[in-house]
């Protein structure tokens, strides 16, 4: 059960590291001063990485506490 938690840590940790990059993308948006239509088709794209990124944490989650269950 070890490696469950671990696989988990590893997947909880990249979807941190996801939320992070995404964070970086709109700041980097919001810097451009882009009219309103492409930067809401730019933010748009990253929510897309932002939905990916806290599914892969949610999972990484699930799988410690499962880990941490059974161990």
């Amino acid at each position: 059960m070890h490696s469950v938690i671990w696989i988990g840590t590893a997947l909880t940790v990249a979807g941190i590291m996801g939320l992070l990059w995404c964070i970086k993308l709109v700041l980097g948006i919001k810097r451009q001063a882009l009219p309103d239509d492409q930067a809401r088709l730019a933010m748009q794209r990253v929510v897309v990485w932002n939905v990916g990124a806290l599914a892969v944490s949610f999972l990484g989650l699930i799988l410690v506490v499962v880990g941490v269950i059974l161990a």
